[in-house]
């Protein structure tokens, strides 16, 4: 926009009644919001450059849509952006994404957080989705250094899945946030393993049981050979492999 255009439009938002420029000031914020996403995810394509689908690193600028550059390929063709092959790819709302992740960060229940950013329920349920299938692929595979581990419980749930529940005759329908029929550590209860090293990198396994063949399946892959894992004495956990240093602390 040139100088003299930017005066006029100055001008005219002083004929602006209070309701219109709350219109205007949430239009403003709403493009603000789009474009620092955008700067974000720009800079992850200038982070991890070439083509998603053959890797190639001879490619392009293609125009721009919806606001994010593209790119083309000249190996497959392909044209894409950022958001290409992610989980956040054609999801729409992009001006409410770091206010999704701040209801996140929050703990907020998926009303809350659709009330607190001003969208349906169910949109909010999507995002909340798309969001969390990152982190699920970042962590580490091969753990080095000195590690230690810890465990947690959750209830076994089938929530969505009729068949299965109506084949437990255990045990009767659960309500949200109910408790198990059993005291203690049972089959109602799904072990997850997590483990994490003096530089930060983590890493977590669900487990079949709380078994030593199922830890020892999963901590294999999950440490480097010299890795020395940090644990409290337990009957599932195996003593010294030969194949990885274990150190169990009392």
């Amino acid at each position: 926009m040139r100088t003299a255009e930017l005066k006029r439009l100055l001008a005219m938002t002083r004929r602006l009644t209070p309701s219109q420029r709350e219109e205007l000031m949430a239009q403003l914020s709403e493009d603000v919001a789009r474009n620092e996403v955008g700067t974000v995810i720009q800079g992850k394509l200038a982070r991890h450059p070439g083509c998603p689908k053959c890797g190639g690193q001879h490619t392009v600028r293609n125009g721009q849509a919806s606001g994010l550059q593209r790119y083309k390929c000249r190996g497959c063709g392909l044209s894409f952006n950022a958001l290409t092959g992610t989980p956040l790819a054609r999801l729409r709302g992009r001006d409410k994404w770091f206010e999704q992740a701040q209801v996140m960060d929050e703990g907020l229940s998926v009303r809350k957080s659709a009330a607190r950013m001003a969208v349906h329920r169910t949109t909010a349920f999507r995002w909340r989705h798309r969001f969390l299938s990152p982190p699920r692929e970042v962590k580490a595979h091969r753990l080095s250094g000195i590690a230690q581990r810890d465990e947690t419980y959750v209830l076994r749930s089938y929530k969505g899945q009729q068949r299965r529940l109506l084949a437990e005759a255990a045990r009767k329908p659960r309500h949200h946030g109910g408790k198990a029929a059993k005291h203690g550590l049972s089959a109602e209860q799904v072990p997850i393993l997590v483990l994490r090293n003096r530089t930060g990198q983590s890493t977590d396994s669900v487990l079949e049981a709380s078994n030593k063949p199922s830890v020892t399946e999963t901590l294999k892959p999950a440490l480097a050979e010299d890795a020395l894992l940090c644990t409290e004495a337990a009957a599932c956990w195996p003593r010294r492999p030969r194949s990885w240093a274990l150190s169990i602390t009392p």
